[in-house]
């Protein structure tokens, strides 16, 4: 069975975005991989400088999973820090990389053309060096990723081949595994669903709370009475994400025979999305009220997940010439 590996990073409680973007795709792959799921709270950490936010957003993701299917008897889930291995493996590829591919990666070209280069951290800049060690540290065979992160998975293979060609035959080289079907999620304000925004939908809130959310969604200032058109519209959007192919054929009826206001059409809105999350949340909840439990399965998705990591450094450490295990070998 092909070995796929995914990861998110704790810097907010995921949204509708990152639900039916990553989230969900990447459970579908335990029916036909064995999995390797994640949370990249280093790589959070370029951002995120508030221990109590990142223990708390790393607690709502590994519930989150769960609640929706991630089940870690079947896959590997573990936290990204409770490897080592990884870190010594980005240094070890940090001193074959050079700083040319680097210059390249769309982040760091983002801060250049932002001019803020000087300011930012060095993580940022090292980021995929990182990324291309939390993939090669476990042999991984495919990422899944969308169409803007393949850049990733194209550098990871080109640290990965020089060093193989510097050091001999090491790594296999992973290869992109690129969703076909990523939906574009609207925000409230019918932009790309995103937390830098301020726009996003988030699942596990109350039904109250997630109906006012729903409610506050930009529609343009059609007459109740007139027709609408349902492809122009933000809400319609959202909702044949989440409705029945007859439930959505239905709204679009109405939208085209007018007297169905945008009101009408949230309401709608809001009541699948909480039919789609109530049951979850009730998973969600309790494990959030139950730390030690999460605790418990990172933990061993750690220990897991370091069986594979010792026997990919072992390796490195041998082809560069290093004597034995790493520090973190216990």
């Amino acid at each position: 069975m092909r070995r796929a590996l995914s990861g998110i990073k704790p810097t907010a409680s995921p949204h509708v975005g990152n639900h039916l973007g990553m989230v969900m795709p990447a459970i579908a792959l335990q029916e036909s991989h064995a999995c390797l799921y994640f949370i990249a709270d280093y790589h959070a950490l370029t951002s995120v400088h508030d221990a109590a936010a990142m223990r708390q957003w790393t607690h709502e993701i590994a519930a989150y999973f769960m609640a929706f299917g991630l089940d870690p008897t079947r896959s590997v889930f573990y936290r990204q820090s409770d490897l080592p291995e990884v870190c010594e493996l980005a240094w070890i590829l940090s001193c074959v990389v050079n700083m040319g591919l680097l210059e390249r990666a769309h982040a760091w070209k983002a801060a250049k053309d932002r001019g803020n280069e000087g300011a930012e951290v060095h993580g940022l800049f090292a980021y995929p060096v990182l990324m291309a060690a939390d993939i090669l540290i476990h042999d991984a065979d495919v990422v899944p990723v969308g169409r803007d992160q393949v850049q990733h998975i194209e550098m990871t293979r080109d640290m990965a081949e020089r060093f193989n060609f510097t050091f001999g035959d090491t790594f296999r080289l992973p290869e992109a595994m690129v969703r076909q079907e990523v939906h574009t999620v609207p925000g409230l304000d019918g932009r790309k669903m995103s937390k830098s925004y301020g726009n996003t939908v988030t699942l596990m809130q109350s039904k109250k709370a997630l109906r006012q959310q729903v409610m506050r969604m930009v529609t343009d200032s059609t007459p109740l009475e007139d027709p609408k058109d349902p492809e122009t519209c933000n809400v319609f959007a959202l909702y044949r994400l989440f409705a029945s192919p007859e439930e959505v054929a239905e709204m679009a009826a109405r939208y085209r025979a007018g007297n169905y206001g945008y009101g009408h059409a949230k309401m709608a809105l809001a009541e699948v999305m909480e039919a789609y999350a109530a049951p979850a949340r009730e998973r969600y909840m309790a494990l959030l009220a139950d730390p030690q439990t999460l605790e418990e399965v990172l933990r061993d998705g750690a220990a897991r997940a370091r069986v594979t990591a010792r026997e990919v450094i072992d390796r490195v450490r041998s082809r560069v010439g290093f004597v034995g295990r790493g520090t973190y070998a216990g």
